[in-house]
C-alpha cells in the first residue's frame, strides 16, 4: 500500500485519534525499524527497535470488520516484530474504542498504563489513551 492508500484508509477509520497524513505515514516509513503487515481491507503499522515493538496504528475498512482481519493483522505485526529481534509489544488504545480493547485483551495484551484526556473528540473532549504491553515468545 502507497502511503496515500494508508492515509485513506485510516481516514475511514478513525477520528480519535487523528487520522495520519501520507505524509505521516511517509515519514513513520522511512526508517528501517518501521514495518507495515498489509491484507486487502487493512494494515498494521509498526516499529521494532531494541528488543521492543511498537504497534503505531491497526486499521481495517469499517465494511469489512469483523471477519478476522484485525486479528490476522495482530498475529502479523507480532509475527515481524519477533522476527526483528522484539520480545515484548507495546501500543495504545482510545479508551473509547471497545471493539480495539477486546481484540487486545484476547490476544494476551495487558493494561500497562493510562495517560488521560490524551486524545481529543472532534467536539474537544478529552478521551484517555490505554497503554498496553505483552510479552512476545522468541524461539
Amino acid at each position: 500500500m502507497t502511503p496515500e492508500a494508508l492515509a485513506a484508509l485510516h481516514a475511514r477509520c478513525f477520528t480519535v485519534p487523528k487520522p495520519f497524513s501520507a505524509a505521516a505515514f511517509e515519514s513513520l516509513l522511512a526508517p528501517e525499524y518501521s514495518f507495515v503487515c498489509t491484507l486487502p481491507h487493512g494494515f498494521a503499522l509498526g516499529r521494532a527497535v531494541a528488543g521492543e515493538a511498537e504497534l503505531l496504528t491497526l486499521a481495517v475498512d469499517p465494511d469489512h470488520r469483523r471477519h478476522g482481519a484485525g486479528r490476522a493483522l495482530l498475529i502479523g505485526f507480532e509475527a515481524e516484530a519477533t522476527e526483528r529481534g522484539a520480545d515484548r509489544a507495546f501500543l495504545e488504545v482510545a479508551a473509547n474504542n471497545a471493539p480495539a480493547i477486546g481484540l487486545y485483551r484476547a490476544s494476551g495484551y495487558t493494561e500497562s498504563g493510562r495517560r488521560h484526556a490524551y486524545y481529543r473528540e472532534p467536539d474537544g473532549t478529552g478521551v484517555a489513551a490505554i497503554l498496553m504491553t505483552k510479552p512476545l515468545i522468541t524461539a
